[in-house]
């Protein structure tokens, strides 16, 4: 076989038409001397001897008959033409990339008459799908792969008198690595992202989701916000529709929902010149209370992408929903109808409204979204009413911090309507009656986790009460493995709190993935399973421990708390986890599972010294150490930076898994030895992490070594930057090893800890995103293609205190230029794409 260099033409080869045309006897001869030599076949040969379609669409000349189009039609005869030469062609020299990146062929061709078409085809490797094949320069995206893999790809010239010729390259495609230079830490209203990205804002707080809504003014005038985007979005999930919108689609990358909670209110941009009625013994207008309370809770929105990428969301489209405190519920599972849950709106104990404080999410492969209900207990008012509790109420009051006068003074709005109990419901105290006469038990009413169907905006929501109720935060599946329970893994967000897991009763049966009725197949998996919580062992061991009524101590029996039932234990799960011996962690939040490896990764965001002292520290929550804030240097002592900790299991349904700590939130200035642990440097320091999400792994930035979007909830690290977002590719539990740190505490005493620490990430840790001023970075997906990513931007500007002098001017500073002094921030959705159109971070 000829050897042939990348990138070299050549004439085609021997044995197909190609090789016909070049090897076709002269035109054209006048006896001894040849002066009109040509090579050139007549088109009549062509038409009549060498192009058959059966010929033409053998091999790779296939891309020949393509590309020739209608010419093959018209044939006549060049026998009296002048000589003719086949083209030169290049291919280009050959490449290296990485999977998920956008690679150009660009290859050339010159005739001495005129070059008629081109064609790139592939002809070797992994297929991929050619863009602009029929021009000089084509491109593709790099495939997924898991070790070097070389394509071969084809580019070949016709010229007007119909002789071609072709040369070939080759591209190597490495597995995905992370593609970009870190973003600096800075202080700016803008989200800043790497060179070569584009940012756009879509979903905007009060932006209108309903035919006939006007636009937001954002003066604090606006109202209707049942039919407004919510503020301080959160989590949020992208659920494919198809191609007419008719319909569930989940692999759509470029029509579908966006499904985000909200978990709180910037309060003081709500109301023209701010709230009213919120100092003690005021009532709070109507108006303003409703205003906040829809505010809350969960949007459906319908978005789609456009001419040049551009995405936009339709006001009117009839999946847009917002799910508010005000929307009716249902409890299923082993909780409902439990007397727990009976009040004077629910006697049946069945009912609920609504849902509030949704921050983190989750997802289930049959469509539905999963919301987390997670720090409501402050929502309510509840002095002064011991005398009408029993001591077991007031200790479950007491486990979940229900007391006080209720964030926003709601409980104290009259109604026009004396018969609407929106507002009362958030008066939690006992009278003298029974649990039916009022709202004593409303607080139990929420902490739980709600199931949605996106693409039913009629459905009735569901609270899954089998997954216990806790201040979720975070609900995230592990692998979906037919014959096999699924499990869901979650955090409950406050500090000293515990990590749990529900493994459902089902095995996982594949065709419930397009089940017609999602919540049905809700009801199969998720009202009936065990709910477990966490232990860690010094040897980076662990154990899953049921809670369930009647084992290990959780009964009628205990001390501290005597449960009645199984609903009882997962009303008040937080105090079974109490007995049982759960590991008191420091602030678990979102969790993620690798897609890969199937390993549990969650946030740890902070904790303090009054909750994590020097002599209180643990293998799983190791720290306590300062961080000084500001040019004053306050002091901070605990472990104000926060961790990410992860856990292997051998399937969803173990009991028992292995751990370490992935990475170690810190200041790259900070102690190496023991404090910044990770060894993090500029380009990658960050505190507090609070979201997180792994890439789909539809797309190559989830494949192989999928990459982890790591975000940021800070206030310990804001002296020296805004919130922010990180992209990691982990490796493994245990990758790293044991380690004795030396804690110092605030008198200069000193304590060792023993503990395990995961392989520094380096390189695979970088700094994505910046969010503007005074923001949280939370909530992340991408559209399956992995093209497109979404990223929620929370609570910019919040530490204004007076609303016409607002400390941040974002989203409307994002497009740079002069910003009026008044304009106020607004939470919203940031879309981002690689101006080149490949997968985002790789």
């Amino acid at each position: 076989m000829e050897k042939h260099e990348p990138g070299a033409a050549r004439p085609a080869e021997k044995g197909n038409p190609m090789t016909d045309l070049t090897e076709t006897p002269s035109g054209y001869t006048d006896g001894d001397v040849d002066t009109n030599h040509s090579t050139a076949v007549t088109l009549n040969e062509l038409a009549d001897q060498r192009y058959s379609r059966r010929t033409l669409l053998r091999g790779s000349s296939a891309i020949v008959a393509a590309t020739m189009g209608s010419s093959l039609l018209a044939a006549c005869d060049n026998n009296n033409l002048e000589s003719d030469t086949a083209p030169a062609v290049s291919a280009g020299t050959a490449a290296a990339t990485t999977a998920g990146r956008m690679v150009t062929l660009a290859g050339s061709a010159t005739d001495d008459k005129q070059v008629g078409s081109v064609a790139w085809t592939q002809v070797a490797g992994p297929q991929v799908t050619l863009t602009n094949a029929s021009t000089n320069t084509a491109t593709f995206l790099a495939p997924v792969v898991a070790a070097s893999t070389e394509l071969k790809f084809r580019f070949a010239a016709v010229d007007s008198r119909g002789q071609t010729s072709f040369a070939d390259t080759s591209v190597t495609v490495t597995p995905a690595t992370l593609g970009f230079t870190a973003v600096a830490k800075n202080k700016l209203d803008v989200v800043t992202v790497p060179t070569g990205y584009t940012v756009t804002v879509i979903n905007r707080t009060g932006d209108p989701i309903a035919a006939n809504v006007p636009a937001y003014k954002n003066d604090g005038t606006d109202t209707n916000f049942a039919q407004r985007i919510g503020d301080h979005g959160d989590a949020l999930y992208w659920y494919g529709l198809n191609a007419d919108g008719t319909a569930r689609d989940a692999n759509s990358s470029t029509r579908g929902l966006i499904v985000q909670n909200h978990e709180n209110i910037n309060q003081q941009y709500l109301h023209v010149n701010g709230p009213t009625g919120t100092k003690t013994g005021e009532v709070r207008p109507e108006g303003e209370a409703q205003k906040e309370i829809d505010c809350h809770g969960v949007s459906v929105t319908e978005a789609s992408e456009g001419a040049a990428r551009a995405w936009s969301v339709k006001q009117d489209s009839t999946y847009n929903r917002r799910i508010t405190p005000a929307t009716p519920m249902a409890f299923s599972g082993p909780a409902k109808g439990s007397d727990l849950l009976k009040t004077v709106y629910s006697p049946t104990g069945v009912a609920g409204r609504g849902t509030i404080n949704n921050c983190a999410n989750g997802t289930t492969p049959w469509g539905t979204a999963i919301t987390c209900e997670e720090n409501w207990a402050g929502y309510f008012r509840r002095t002064g009413d011991n005398a009408n509790r029993t001591a077991r109420e007031l200790t479950a009051l007491a486990r979940y911090g229900v007391s006080g006068s209720g964030n926003y003074g709601w409980s104290t709005v009259t109604p026009a309507d004396s018969t609407n109990t929106l507002f009362r419901r958030w008066d939690a105290r006992a009278g003298t009656g029974t649990a039916t006469d009022d709202f004593r038990n409303e607080p139990n009413q929420f902490g739980w986790i709600v199931e949605i169907d996106p693409y039913a905006p009629t459905s009735t929501p569901r609270k899954r009460t089998a997954l216990g109720r806790l201040g979720h935060e975070g609900c995230w599946p592990g692998a979906f493995v037919v014959g096999k329970k699924p499990a869901w893994y979650m955090g409950d967000d406050s500090r000293r709190e515990y990590i749990y897991k529900f493994i459902s009763a089902t095995a996982w049966v594949a065709a419930d993935a397009t089940a017609s009725d999602r919540l049905a197949t809700g009801d199969k998996y998720l009202d009936n399973g065990t709910l477990y919580v966490a232990k860690f062992n010094a040897d980076g061991t662990g154990s899953w421990l049921p809670l369930v009524f009647g084992q290990n101590g959780v009964d009628a029996s205990n001390a501290t708390y005597a449960f009645a039932n199984q609903a009882d234990v997962l009303v008040n799960a937080r105090l079974a986890a109490d007995v049982v011996g759960a590991t008191p962690m420091d602030r678990p939040e979102w969790t993620a599972v690798n897609p890969v490896t199937g390993e549990i990764y969650v946030t740890l965001t902070n904790n303090n010294a009054a909750n994590r002292p020097l002599t209180g520290t643990d293998a799983a929550n190791p720290r306590h150490y300062n961080d000084p804030y500001g040019t004053a240097k306050t002091a901070q002592y605990g472990n104000p930076n926060g961790h990410i900790i992860r856990m292997k299991e051998a399937d969803t349904e173990a009991t028992s898994f292995t751990w370490d700590i992935f990475a170690f939130g810190a200041g790259a200035d900070l102690d190496k030895a023991n404090i910044n642990l990770s060894s993090l440097d500029d380009s990658n320091d960050f505190s507090s992490p609070d979201g997180m999400a792994f890439a789909r792994a539809t797309h190559a930035g989830g494949q192989v070594k999928p990459i982890m979007w790591l975000q940021t909830d800070d206030g310990a690290y804001t002296d020296v930057t805004n919130c922010m977002m990180l992209a990691a590719q982990p490796g493994t539990v245990g990758d790293g090893g044991a380690r004795t740190i030396t804690n110092t505490g605030s008198n200069g005493a000193t304590a060792t800890q023993a503990t395990r620490i995961g392989a520094a990430p380096g390189a695979n840790l970088r700094r994505f995103l910046v969010g503007p001023v005074e923001c949280e970075i939370t909530g992340v997906d991408s559209t399956p293609d992995g093209r497109t990513l979404f990223v929620g931007i929370q609570h910019p500007g919040e530490g204004a205190t007076d609303p016409t002098k607002p400390t941040s001017h974002w989203p409307d500073s994002q497009a740079g230029g002069t910003v009026a002094a008044s304009v106020r921030p607004r939470s919203a959705v940031v879309v981002i794409t690689k101006n080149d159109g490949g997968v985002v971070g790789l």
